[in-house]
């Protein structure tokens, strides 16, 4: 029986690196709100009393970015200098490009095309190349890696149980980690949970353990996962009054296994958040899980890794790969050609199927991109399982 121990962490949307995904997504928004069309590139860095956003947009519309920060800033709870950092009074430094030309020349129409190989001859080309990863497994109701759903769960709770007032002493940085214990696969208990939240400087320590427990722990991790021996570690440092962008400066982009799997499934390197919709980094990943999903979801497999790659100015991707770790009920050559023949990966497509350019972003710029069962994000769908069951049935019966 092959046991072993896997852990994953999540942050709430008050720490450094995830304020900045949200500034970048908000500006994202602003642009799509007026134009759809928008080409955004857009990272933002934060530390003591200063936001500094940069990147390359091209619009016909304005947008008051360093207005749009802010409010990002207010609304996240640095709304006063009790925490180190306000929204209203910190200086913020745009520098902002247009896309470059020679990189527009193969988004505006794909290398398809240009050569007469595309039903619309306007076809998007992929916006850069690179190599997307998604990924699904049937060990959650979320078909999720059960570690980062749990850390997601409880960086949640932390932030609501701030913001409504049931813990007013906590403050808008924090982070938490579930270590699970596997049984031939299979999840069994959970083996250490780490709670760490900023907090007043007049809490005690054990007002804060036990504080934690009763509303954060207790109402959101299962019971049934819960042993005796289970290890529980809040704020194993001590106190955490000096947190956010005064403790730690933010990056757009630096957590991107916080916004994917937890670390169990690989990673393309690419980033989301400040990115429309033409970038593949975004759009194919999230495709990528959308054809994972469905694929677990029609229990072609009990769990499944996409690969996606690209190139730029081309729509069509230039491998599909997967991998189902021996899960599979048929061959993986068979799953292959069912999802090329259900699924359209192209960008032009990607963007129909999902509607992404749309204002949705900034919401999802915390407590991760898949696996939301709070929201209702398309690539989160099941809508291909029949579709995809009955392709594998015909392949089959011509093998």
């Amino acid at each position: 029986m092959k046991q072993y121990l896997f852990t994953s962490e999540s942050v709430t949307e008050g720490h450094p690196d995830k304020i900045c995904d949200q500034i970048s997504d908000a500006i994202l928004d602003e642009y799509l709100k007026h134009d759809p069309e928008a080409r955004v590139a857009c990272e933002v860095t934060i530390t003591r009393g200063i936001i500094n956003i940069m990147g390359e947009i091209s619009s016909t519309m304005y947008v008051d970015i360093a207005q749009v920060a802010r409010d990002v800033v207010l609304d996240i709870g640095y709304d006063n200098n009790k925490f180190g950092f306000e929204g209203s009074t910190c200086g913020v430094i745009t520098s902002i490009g247009k896309q470059s030309k020679d990189i527009a020349i193969g988004v505006n129409r794909s290398m398809e095309s240009k050569n007469g190989k595309a039903v619309n001859d306007k076809e998007i080309g992929a916006g850069d190349q690179g190599m997307m990863f998604g990924y699904a497994c049937n060990e959650t109701p979320e078909l999720m890696p059960l570690p980062i759903v749990l850390s997601h769960k409880l960086t949640r709770k932390l932030a609501e149980v701030r913001k409504q007032g049931i813990l007013p002493y906590l403050g808008p940085d924090g982070k938490s980690q579930v270590t699970v214990e596997y049984r031939d696969n299979l999840p069994v208990r959970i083996d250490t949970v780490i709670v760490s939240s900023q907090h007043s400087e007049d809490i005690s320590m054990d007002r804060l353990h036990n504080d934690i427990v009763e509303y954060v722990i207790k109402p959101t991790l299962p019971v049934v996962l819960l042993a005796k021996d289970t290890k529980i570690f809040i704020n194993p440092t001590g106190k955490f009054v000096v947190g956010g962008p005064l403790a730690d400066s933010g990056l757009t982009g630096r957590k991107i296994i916080v916004d994917t799997y937890g670390g169990y499934a690989k990673h393309g390197g690419g980033a989301f958040s400040g990115k429309d919709p033409t970038k593949v980094d975004r759009s194919a990943t999230y495709a990528a899980r959308w054809v994972a999903k469905n694929v677990v979801a029609a229990k072609i497999a009990d769990r499944c890794e996409i690969q996606l790659a690209y190139a730029i100015g081309v729509a069509h991707p230039v491998s599909v790969s997967i991998d189902t770790f021996g899960t599979n009920t048929v061959t993986e050559e068979v799953i292959i050609a069912a999802i090329n023949q259900v699924f359209d990966l192209r960008p032009s497509a990607i963007i129909r199927q999902f509607d992404l350019r749309r204002p949705i972003y900034r919401r999802i710029a915390s407590y991760g991109h898949f696996g939301r069962s709070d929201l209702d994000l398309p690539w989160e769908r099941e809508d291909k399982v029949k579709e995809l069951k009955n392709r594998v049935e015909e392949i089959e019966a011509t093998v």
